[in-house]
């Protein structure tokens, strides 16, 4: 099974994170800001990743250290249980629908960590969450995992609706691109021979 635990701890934020890419979608998630914990949430049952998050941070200043630092940790994560890569369809895409939010979500496990985000989220704030923090998570999971992920709002008015669709899509992809191809299952889908 691709597995990883990840601890971190600064003066910021300490979080314990544990992640089965191969799972059923079942998460414990508490990051201290409920609206994070509900896009965690998500990304786990959109992507089939047993999730097991716990973070203690400075929320009292706000979500930003708390948000950007769990992001870092799970691409730690990621990067650790894909391991190799071997096996790996290594490319995933979807278009995903919520209401009138529409969002593309495009994922390279290249090796290579790059966002390409491009949202108009029409309110600061959802809940005590700043909607900017959004794209700080995604920054630091690409980051930190090594992937190529494009995100891009196709449609949407509601910032709760147009952020969630954008987890939703890029778990989606994420676990299209981690799944293994039994065919290929002994090679790293690369002309380098590495990834």
């Amino acid at each position: 099974m691709r597995t990883a635990k990840i601890e971190r701890s600064t003066a910021e934020t300490d979080i314990k994170l544990g992640l089965n890419i191969d799972g059923k979608g079942i998460s414990e998630i508490n990051s201290g800001c409920g609206f994070l914990d509900h896009m965690l949430t998500l990304l786990a049952k959109h992507g089939r990743f047993d999730l097991d998050i716990s973070c203690k941070g400075d929320t009292a200043v706000d979500y930003h250290h708390t948000t950007e630092d769990i992001g870092i940790c799970l691409g730690q994560a990621f990067a650790k249980a894909l391991a190799d890569k071997k096996g790996i369809n290594r490319y995933g895409s979807v278009v995903l629908p919520m209401d009138e939010a529409l969002v593309l979500a495009s994922v390279d496990i290249s090796g290579r960590g790059y966002l390409g985000y491009k949202f108009d989220i029409p309110t600061e704030k959802v809940g005590d969450f700043d909607t900017e923090l959004a794209k700080e998570f995604w920054l630091a999971f690409t980051r930190t995992s090594g992937c190529t992920l494009h995100l891009r709002q196709l449609d949407g008015e509601n910032s709760h609706h147009i952020i969630e669709c954008g987890f939703k899509a890029a778990a989606r992809a994420l676990r299209q691109a981690a799944a293994i191809d039994a065919g290929f299952s002994e090679d790293v889908p690369s002309t380098k021979g590495v990834l």
